[in-house]
């Protein structure tokens, strides 16, 4: 049967397509048996000093020396890491741009953006958690205060004067800090950094009264005194700082916040690559050289299955969206 020459330029088009998305499907599928064959990015969406940058790097070097291959963490901080996230939502699925995410990323910027660039859950590859990390409650020492239920005192009394720092609007820092703030019926004036680390120095250098920082830019400033803490977010006390109460057992019983982090790559990778990947982190975080890392800076390491990733996500969207809303947090 003859072709008209319309449909014959039709039917090259399709055969080019399809020929194309072959190759393409090809070069991945061939990828992964020598992957990885370059060097790796590690996005993080936050400023370096903060829990997230100091765990990537952690994890890079790791991988790095596991694999032979450099891993470069390329920090993305700002728009309370929507950047960074739509960066990688967008990137080639070949597994040589991977994100390390937290509930920001994949659950409170759910509820906190009205018009967010990508979809949190279906546009990326989950592949295995990493950590859970507490925050730590710390103020300057200029307060005067030594203890929460003192604090909470001196908040109370000067609510709208009282200022705190946060590693972004959005960002699990803020909200844990909102949530705080409702529990207690105040209102200090919120301070918007591009991470935890500059958040702190401002407590540092007296700007702000307060802030919930990550663990590794506060840790070493309380052991050394220059900031005191009043707590830490999580149900049970921190090996990192056993002396530091639990913010629920300090004086504001029934709250928590725990940071979870987790690696992502875009949607559309091979299930076979997510395999690779996800058993090459399972290796990196157990060894012994990580778990001294994770002790150092007062985190978890747990690690799961992509499927078991997939539903934890989908539950902390559930959760962090209804956090989002009883804290009044908005934007956009």
């Amino acid at each position: 049967m003859k072709l008209s020459h319309k449909n014959l330029v039709k039917f090259v088009k399709t055969l080019l397509i399809s020929c194309t998305a072959m190759s393409v499907f090809t070069s991945f599928a061939q990828d992964v048996t020598n992957y990885p064959s370059k060097p790796i990015r590690l996005i993080v969406g936050f400023s370096a000093g903060g829990i997230s940058d100091v765990l990537g790097r952690a994890l890079a070097a790791k991988l790095a020396s596991n694999t032979g291959q450099g891993v470069i963490v390329e920090n993305k901080p700002g728009a309370g890491t929507t950047i960074a996230a739509d960066y990688v939502a967008k990137s080639t699925p070949d597994g040589y741009t991977l994100f390390l995410q937290d509930m920001t990323t994949h659950a409170i910027n759910v509820g906190l953006y009205k018009n967010l660039p990508y979809d949190a859950i279906k546009d990326f590859s989950p592949i295995t958690l990493v950590a859970s990390t507490p925050l730590m409650l710390v103020v300057n020492p200029n307060l005067k205060v030594n203890n929460l239920k003192e604090f909470i005192v001196l908040a109370k009394a000067t609510s709208k004067s009282l200022a705190y720092a946060s590693s972004g609007k959005g960002t699990v820092p803020h909200l844990a800090a909102e949530t705080f703030n409702q529990m207690l019926s105040i209102e200090p004036i919120h301070v918007p950094f591009k991470g935890s680390s500059p958040a702190t120095q401002a407590v540092l250098a007296g700007d702000v009264g307060f802030t919930f920082s990550s663990m590794p830019p506060a840790l070493s400033l309380v052991q050394s005194k220059k900031l005191i803490a009043l707590g830490v977010t999580t149900k049970n006390r921190v090996n990192a700082v056993p002396d530091v109460p639990t913010i629920s057992e300090a004086g504001l019983p029934g709250y928590e916040f725990v940071l979870y982090s987790g690696i992502l790559g875009p949607k559309g990778m091979s299930p076979e690559l997510v395999k690779k990947i996800h058993n090459m982190f399972v290796d990196v975080v157990n060894s012994p050289e990580m778990r001294q890392v994770y002790a150092s800076i007062g985190a978890d390491p747990i690690t799961n299955t992509p499927a078991e990733f997939n539903s934890h996500m989908n539950q902390e969207v559930i959760k962090m969206v209804k956090a989002v809303k009883v804290a009044g947090a908005t934007l956009d």
